[in-house]
């Protein structure tokens, strides 16, 4: 973790859970954060309880199914914090809704919070690594429905897992081109 003290890193979805955990373990390891959610206040009460840390929480308020609101947060980042070093894909959901008679609009929403905006940050992540000759780390938080789709007495998943299994194909996608482009940033996908 040393290597990483003083830098820039992205948590998206931090404003609880474990973006928000992982959010503070990274602050306390000397890293300056900036914790991208909705739900800003959140973020700021965290940010409030770690003052004495090495590192600092900078919240930032953006709607991660927005790519304009990305865009305008890695502009800021990079701006007033610093190159981005890690990105953490930690914003995700789940709708309680089915594929036989269930909403568009909430499978939709699922898919834009856990594969597009992924890929938009991901892709200006790795553009500003690339720019700053930085092998960075791009860590994007699964679920072990991306692996295998779970028996459910009462059918709540709908896009869910199809959403999961698309971080898994992309987080290899995106491993075989960064290796192809020989970027020296590494990704790694995590399973909860």
């Amino acid at each position: 973790m040393d290597r990483w003290e003083g830098k820039a890193a992205v948590v998206t979805g931090a404003s609880a859970g474990i973006g928000a955990a992982v959010s503070k373990a990274l602050v306390e390891k000397g890293i300056h954060v900036v914790g991208l959610a909705r739900r800003i206040d959140k973020i700021e009460e965290l940010s409030k309880t770690l003052s004495d840390a090495s590192g600092k929480l900078y919240p930032y308020r953006c709607d991660v199914t927005k790519e304009e609101d990305i865009l305008k947060a890695f502009k800021w980042i990079t701006e007033n914090v610093g190159p981005i070093h890690i990105l953490i894909n930690n914003a995700g959901l789940t709708r309680p809704t089915n594929l036989i008679d269930g909403s568009t609009e909430e499978w939709r929403r699922v898919l834009e919070v856990n594969v597009m905006a992924l890929c938009i940050c991901t892709r200006e992540a790795v553009r500003i690594m690339r720019e700053n000759k930085i092998a960075g780390h791009v860590i994007h938080m699964n679920s072990i429905v991306g692996h295998k789709v779970p028996f459910m007495p009462h059918p709540n998943f709908n896009v869910y897992p199809a959403s999961k299994h698309a971080v898994t194909a992309l987080t290899e996608s995106l491993r075989q081109e960064l290796m192809h482009f020989h970027t020296g940033i590494k990704v790694t996908v995590m399973c909860e």
